[in-house]
């Protein structure tokens, strides 16, 4: 079930990238959000510190605390941002908890890979303000039912399939808000699919 936030409420997110530079700007950025944030540099060390790594049988964040989001980066040494999403999908543990991926790397089959995977959502670096804002506050009223529908359309769009079932509910009203996150670096201003309708 979705734990539902209030301002005064404090997310706790995970953090991990093995790039010092990336990973203080998003702790810096994440803190002006007022969640608290852990830091890892490796996904090896994020799996133990939820307690999923080999070794380890019982799954549950080893400090206790409860980690309610989790940023990570896609290319990382040993194990990668998506062996690490996997990992968290097929846990009953953590499966509910919201990872994005982040990547300088703008790779349509990367994006696709990891939004199938359950990734909430895959941003460009270096991360921007305004989308960890939009993210923390999708995450505070995520117990709202359109909140919750409105991902679901997000991410059904993002991976092309089909939502129209007529010409009058095109475009989805989440299209604005998704495109331009994950294809800013293009030189187009639309992908070439919307420019078609």
């Amino acid at each position: 079930m979705s734990e539902k936030f209030d301002e005064a409420s404090e997310i706790h997110v995970l953090v991990v990238d093995d790039s010092i530079v990336d990973r203080k700007l998003a702790e810096r950025l994440l803190q002006s959000c007022s969640c608290k944030v852990t830091v890892m540099e490796t996904a090896k060390k994020a799996l133990q510190f939820l307690g999923l790594d080999e070794e380890n049988s019982s799954a549950g964040c080893t400090t206790g605390l409860k980690v309610h989001l989790i940023f990570s980066d896609y290319s990382m040494p040993e194990v990668t941002g998506y062996d690490l999403l996997k990992k968290i999908k097929e846990s009953s543990t953590f499966k509910d908890v919201p990872v994005v991926i982040m990547s300088s790397e703008d790779i349509p089959t990367r994006i696709t890979r990891c939004l199938e995977m359950g990734a909430k959502e895959y941003l460009l670096k270096p991360v921007k303000l305004s989308d960890v804002k939009r993210i923390i506050e999708s995450i505070r009223s995520s117990g709202d039912s359109n909140e919750v529908k409105e991902s679901a359309i997000n991410q059904r769009f993002l991976l092309g399939k089909d939502l129209c079932s007529s010409p009058k509910s095109w475009p989805p009203r989440c299209v604005c808000r998704t495109r331009p996150l994950m294809f800013r670096n293009r030189s187009s201003e639309y992908p070439s699919e919307l420019s078609q309708h």
